[in-house]
């Protein structure tokens, strides 16, 4: 009975979460209003998004939202498609890596690195000088893409699916316990304050030592590492949520990271069927404010 209630849950989400990706599209009636912008509009620091790696997120797709978002707040926003060299990350303040993929974009084991060792050397320089990173990675198999990248600043993400085993949403808040109070959380002014995030199924990590967790599982999460994406059966291995977590940021020597295991969170899109998810969603008020923090501590606003 527990082994069939386990994996109808895996199966609601499953269902739900790969009709989802088949269909929703970036929403493109979101805005978020900005009261107290950093800079004025087009004169802020250079953010670029990283489309040089099958990302399943780009500007001009599912993460329109994010750049309107972050132009609303005055920053100029770019993509690029070149690899990552010293000449190609030279003028960029903050780089966003969100859901990259290896060449072959296979969801499945084993894991191919999404970046070359010239790749990951070149942006571990880039940060060590003076840059600062935004690594975003989803569900397996976002975290074995991007794996080299992560490793190289001490962070052990879990190729897996994290999965709340009562399929309540995904909320982490201060009340809770599972959202941390930092800088980032408590924002500029109490405006600014987050008090509650959602997600939408994502990984799972275990952070170097100095990193300041942002948000925590626990045991109500349990973590699923199955060797194709979305097939699941009772060899699939599992590990409880407790003691891992999902968001995380520290300086490393001139620059800065941030690490998130939920891409979506970051998004605003929508079904066929007019389901909403990422910072369109009634439920995810505090979204839009937490991605600026995050964005206004890489930039050293905070």
């Amino acid at each position: 009975m527990l082994m069939q209630k386990r994996f109808s849950i895996i199966f609601f989400f499953m269902m739900v979460t790969i009709g989802a990706a088949g269909q929703q599209v970036a929403d493109e009636s979101f805005n978020h209003e900005i009261k107290n912008p950093v800079y004025p509009r087009g004169k802020g620091s250079a953010i670029t998004l990283d489309e040089a790696h099958f990302n399943f997120h780009t500007l001009k797709g599912r993460y329109a939202a994010f750049g309107r978002v972050l132009q609303n707040d005055g920053y100029v926003l770019k993509s690029s498609s070149l690899p990552f060299t010293g000449s190609s990350l030279a003028g960029t303040k903050i780089l966003v890596i969100a859901n990259a993929l290896p060449d072959t974009m296979e969801w499945k084991l084993p894991a191919k690195p999404a970046f070359t060792k010239e790749e990951v050397t070149a942006l571990h320089k880039w940060v060590s000088d003076g840059g600062s990173l935004f690594l975003i990675a989803d569900h397996m198999p976002f975290p074995g893409a991007v794996a080299p990248v992560a490793e190289s600043f001490g962070f052990n993400l879990i190729n897996g699916f994290a999965f709340r085993k009562d399929k309540k949403p995904e909320f982490f808040s201060r009340k809770g316990g599972t959202l941390t109070v930092n800088v980032i959380t408590n924002g500029r002014t109490s405006d600014e304050r987050i008090d509650s995030i959602k997600v939408f199924t994502g990984e799972a990590f275990i952070p170097p030592p100095g990193a300041t967790i942002i948000s925590r599982l626990d045991n109500n999460y349990q973590v699923l590492m199955p060797t194709v994406a979305w097939e699941f059966d009772e060899k699939t291995p599992s590990i409880s949520g407790q003691n891992l977590v999902n968001g995380a940021f520290m300086e490393y020597g001139n620059g800065r990271i941030v690490v998130m295991g939920e891409a979506a969170m970051f998004s605003a899109q929508i079904s066929a069927q007019k389901n909403k998810m990422g910072m369109n969603d009634p439920d995810a008020k505090q979204n839009p404010q937490f991605l600026l923090n995050i964005i206004h501590w890489l930039d050293k606003k905070l």
